[in-house]
């Protein structure tokens, strides 16, 4: 009998360990005490089909919505790709980025990398308020940004990828984390490489991921130094095709104008290709952490820009994997961290 009542007792964690693997993608049973979860404690992964059951439709609600917002405002598209880039580098990947400002809360929108910058939360809150309608408490905001980087990405002629899911929101922002965190548009080769390096991505992923300039905009004051004043002594930066220099000075004045905007790729500023690269070797990247990228001094970030120019598919496939390590920062899973009803505030 005793073999009997432990047999069954076996058959019951089974039974219950597959139906919640089943009916909670992402739920697995620790029983070997590995993983997040410490001695014992249940563990949780990132899995592409973790809304399977709870929320089927939650892409297809994303997708439907990105399509609207980028209709309306073609910008949209990399407005989102930055905002999940801005929020994996501080903190993880936990949509802190997104809360405001609150008694115990001062927002990273008000860093000096994000504020007057970033954009897109209106298109992230309408996402969430249509998901909350038919998914309540379900899918994550940090999941949300995820998905709307993908989809942009898709949208705009990019790759796409299977996306691992399943992250929570965080409860904190780190206002000096995303001044510390975020690589500015000045930065050197080298700073570019401490910063990707302090979350654990390497050259590799900097270079593809650094390609998703291939779309947006970027305002004057982020490359105006280039134009006046690269190195302290009142001229332009000699890394700068005199053509393209000369175009840009006439939208960016020396002085005032800080908000205009220029794209990021004059070539096809809308279209996700591997453009960009091409014009980084003709030295018409617009931001120094652009062009640095060939002119650092740096043999593999060299390599890597020429192999990208002359090979999207090569392109498209390592950005497609540097996206998933990038979307694997530190995300909160489990019980840790919580499904913000609203995006802007913790429950």
């Amino acid at each position: 009998m005793a073999f009997l009542r432990v047999s069954y007792g076996v058959m019951v964690v089974f039974f219950l360990s597959s139906t919640l693997s089943i009916a909670f993608p992402g739920f697995n049973f620790n029983w070997g005490g590995g993983g997040h979860g410490g001695s014992g404690e249940e563990s949780f992964d990132l899995i592409p089909e973790f809304y399977q059951y709870s929320c089927p439709q939650a892409n297809d609600i994303v997708m439907s919505l990105l399509k609207q917002a980028i209709a309306k405002d073609p910008r949209m598209a990399a407005s989102l790709l930055r905002l999940h880039f801005h929020d994996c580098f501080v903190q993880g990947c936990d949509a802190s980025v997104l809360l405001d400002n609150s008694k115990t809360i001062i927002s990273e929108k008000q860093s000096n990398p994000n504020r007057n910058s970033i954009r897109g939360f209106e298109a992230i809150d309408e996402i969430k308020a249509k998901l909350e309608e038919v998914c309540p408490l379900t899918v994550s905001c940090a999941d949300i940004l995820a998905l709307a980087a993908r989809g942009s990405t898709v949208l705009n002629g990019g790759p796409y990828w299977a996306l691992p899911l399943g992250r929570k929101d965080s409860k904190t922002a780190s206002f000096n984390g995303s001044n510390r965190n975020i690589p500015p548009p000045n930065s050197t080769l080298q700073n570019l490489i401490t910063l990707f390096n302090r979350q654990g991505l390497d050259e590799v992923d900097l270079v593809a991921l650094s390609g998703s300039h291939t779309i947006g905009m970027a305002r004057c004051v982020t490359f105006k130094q280039r134009l006046y004043n690269q190195n302290g002594n009142n001229q332009p930066d000699e890394t700068l095709e005199r053509t393209y220099y000369h175009g840009l000075t006439s939208v960016c004045p020396k002085s005032g104008g800080d908000n205009i905007i220029s794209p990021l790729d004059f070539a096809s500023p809308a279209k996700f290709d591997n453009t960009y690269f091409k014009l980084i070797l003709l030295g018409k990247g617009l931001l120094n952490s652009d062009e640095v990228l060939l002119t650092g001094n740096m043999g593999k970030t060299m390599e890597l820009v020429r192999s990208y120019a002359e090979d999207a598919d090569l392109f498209f496939n390592q950005f497609a994997n540097s996206m998933v390590k990038m979307g694997n920062i530190s995300p909160i899973m489990g019980y840790n961290g919580q499904v913000r009803k609203n995006c802007r505030r913790v429950n």
